[in-house]
């Protein structure tokens, strides 16, 4: 038999969700209790998809990649990452101009529109050897060879850049605005608890949540269009998940700079201090990433990638609206473990659920078409020229894309 205790909470998630769907936004307070296993699942997820489909539409983007990880040399030690190496690792790296290329030119003639810079954070700063590689290069920091770089593959290649390239102060950004289309770091969560002793960002010195809210503030200040994120299931609480929200949330209503907004979910793996650690569930990551929906709203776009979820679309029901990058030809470093879905695949997986699947460059069709002071100068003519009249990379056989006038 159901308590009134029970009915009437049901009764208040239910009253909630209605504001929600009606634009007033969700409290801090409904939203930790929507995360609750307790609460009911689908009116939640209902609620997600409807705001996604008005804002929207039927719509479902992404980002066709080649990633490259630039160097897997890291400062930091987090509990959960089998991308980092340090320098006398036999698999540690920095890549050579001529690879990069290489990878890039394979892209473009797959079709690739974006080149995904992924990399780890100053490993100069820390290590002797890493500074020699780079002198080496010719170059003394990490973050100044990834500028070159990037205005390499602008200059030999139809991609774009997006870098996510970790901590950066102003000059950094500032440096490397102009040769990228957008760029990035994930927050992963606001709780400077996970920075304790046994935590997972213990000795990770890059992930201090005020650091990382700082870059992002940065970035929306300089009207960089940027991608951030949570990642789940890494010891955080329900509250730190909705707080690390709200925290998202209040930078883009100051700056409207956050193109994206990631869910990505922890994955185990046999070689990372946390190997024993659970992973999240199909439902944490459908409870988590509709709750995001309502928090962040009609207009964001909401991403959660399909190579770390088995049962991937599902998401869609939490309201989603993008895939993320995709890449025909490179593995996801970070997760090796885990393939990306074929096109074809993504697509009748998309459509079956009466969505449409398309492909957008590495920045978002409201800032090539809306919002162009967040475009570069230097590259809007050549974005512009790269998308459709609705800003997404135009499908074989339809219209020519769009140029300056």
């Amino acid at each position: 038999m159901t308590s009134p205790l029970t009915v009437s909470l049901d009764r208040q998630l239910s009253v909630a969700l209605d504001a929600a769907v009606a634009g007033r936004g969700l409290s801090r307070e409904a939203a930790i209790c929507l995360l609750n296993p307790s609460a009911p699942l689908e009116p939640l997820l209902a609620a997600a998809g409807e705001l996604r489909d008005r804002g929207k539409g039927k719509t479902v983007t992404y980002s066709r990649k080649v990633f490259l990880p630039l160097t897997n040399l890291c400062r930091d030690r987090c509990g959960y990452c089998t991308f980092r190496r340090d320098p006398g690792d036999p698999d540690g790296w920095i890549m050579t101009p001529e690879h990069v290329l290489s990878v890039v030119e394979e892209g473009a003639r797959l079709g690739c529109t974006e080149a995904l810079f992924s990399l780890g954070d100053a490993p100069e700063a820390v290590f002797p050897e890493a500074r020699a590689m780079l002198q080496e290069l010719g170059y003394r920091r990490t973050l100044e060879y990834l500028r070159a770089i990037c205005a390499l593959v602008l200059e030999r290649s139809p991609l774009f850049p997006h870098a996510n390239a970790g901590v950066m102060g102003e000059p950094d950004l500032r440096a490397l605005k102009p040769v990228n289309a957008s760029m990035g770091l994930m927050l992963e969560s606001a709780s400077p608890r996970l920075l304790e002793p046994e935590g997972p960002h213990h000795g990770a010195v890059t992930k201090h949540p005020r650091i990382r809210l700082r870059v992002i503030e940065l970035a929306g200040q300089m009207r960089i269009p940027f991608t951030t994120g949570l990642l789940i299931g890494i010891g955080e609480t329900p509250e730190e998940r909705v707080d690390s929200l709200l925290a998202i949330r209040a930078l883009h209503e100051r700056y409207g700079h956050i193109q994206e907004v990631i869910i990505q979910n922890f994955r185990a793996k046999p070689t990372i201090p946390m190997h024993d650690h659970p992973e999240p569930t199909l439902e944490e990551m459908l409870r988590t990433t509709a709750v995001a929906r309502l928090i962040l709203g009609v207009s964001m776009n909401l991403q959660a990638p399909p190579n770390l979820t088995q049962d991937y679309g599902r998401l869609l029901e939490a309201g989603i609206n993008d895939w993320g990058g995709v890449s025909p030809l490179t593995q996801d470093f970070i997760n090796p473990e885990a393939p990306w879905p074929h096109l074809e695949d993504l697509r009748r997986v998309t459509e079956r659920r009466g969505l449409v699947l398309r492909q957008r460059l590495p920045v978002y069709p409201e800032y090539i078409l809306e919002r162009t002071e967040f475009v570069p100068p230097d590259l809007a003519g050549r974005i512009r020229a790269a998308v459709d009249s609705e800003g997404l990379v135009p499908e074989p056989g339809n219209s020519k894309p769009t140029t300056d006038n």
